[in-house]
């Protein structure tokens, strides 16, 4: 077979450039259509080389984008509007640090309510605020008003009780009354004005403080005695009223009525009245 000779099933790249015939200009070369050969007698046509061609770009790098007028100026309202607003917002931060600046100067101190936990309602923080030498005072005077607080509770239990058995409403309305005005009012009255003066050491606050505390004991004796002057005492669950009630049932009632009828109750109330006053003054 001669060297010339090629198989006619295999597909073979030839380069055009690669003929020393064309390096050197000898021959005619002839292109067309992507077709490039010699037309050197004797030498063999390459095979024909077909590039494809690059696909699109998908747009127009060089293009430019027009953007509308309007927008650009929407943009540079709400720009203007966001400084507005920071400018506002720095003025009243500034406002804000002047007025604190100005209570701190005063010695006034902002109390944030923080009890009971889980719905505060009062300041109250005896180990941050309270001197330590001070503190064990200051935990007998708030487990006092606590117990305050559990004893109203329980004369409306006791009064409702009273009230079932046929005593009638009145009774159950003032002990909501003696609720509702009691524990406030012991806070307001005694506790805050000792919580004060433990803090802060102020003699106006210790006097305001033993001059309601001595109410506030004259009231725990007249309710725990109930001696029956409104609604025969059936508003207080005192020990007055619990004999009265237990009279039929037992052998310190039938004294109770003994006691009554002779005209020491009133002798009793007399002297507890007239001892109340003495404590107060």
């Amino acid at each position: 077979m001669s060297r010339y000779d090629s198989n006619p099933f295999v597909e073979e790249e030839v380069n055009p450039f690669s003929d020393p015939a064309v390096r050197k200009g000898s021959g005619q070369s002839n292109y067309s259509g992507g077709d490039f050969y010699t037309t050197n007698p004797g030498s063999v046509p390459p095979a024909t080389s077909r590039l494809s061609p690059l696909p699109p770009e998908p747009y127009d790098r060089g293009a430019t984008i027009d953007i509308p007028l309007d927008s650009a100026k929407d943009l540079k309202a709400k720009e203007k509007e966001l400084q507005a607003k920071e400018a506002e917002l720095k003025r009243r931060e500034q406002e804000l640090k002047r007025k604190e600046d100005a209570i701190a100067r005063a010695g006034i101190v902002i109390e944030e309510k923080n009890w009971p936990p889980y719905f505060p309602i009062i300041h109250h923080d005896i180990a941050n605020e309270i001197p330590i030498h001070l503190q064990k005072m200051q935990y007998v005077a708030f487990t006092t008003l606590l117990g305050l607080v559990l004893c109203f509770s329980w004369n409306i239990v006791a009064v409702t009780t009273a009230w079932i058995k046929g005593e009638g409403p009145t009774i159950w309305f003032l002990a909501i009354i003696y609720f509702i005005s009691g524990v406030p009012g012991g806070y307001v009255l005694w506790y805050r004005p000792l919580y004060h003066a433990m803090r802060t050491d102020s003699a106006l606050k210790f006097g305001w403080f033993f001059l309601f505390y001595l109410l506030h004991i004259g009231f725990c004796i007249f309710a725990a005695v109930a001696p029956p002057i409104i609604f025969k005492g059936k508003s207080l669950a005192g020990i007055l009223p619990a004999i009265d009630i237990f009279s039929d049932h037992a052998l310190v009632g039938q004294v109770y009525m003994y006691f009554r009828g002779s005209g020491k109750a009133a002798e009793m109330k007399r002297e507890a009245a007239t001892r109340t006053m003495m404590a107060a003054l």
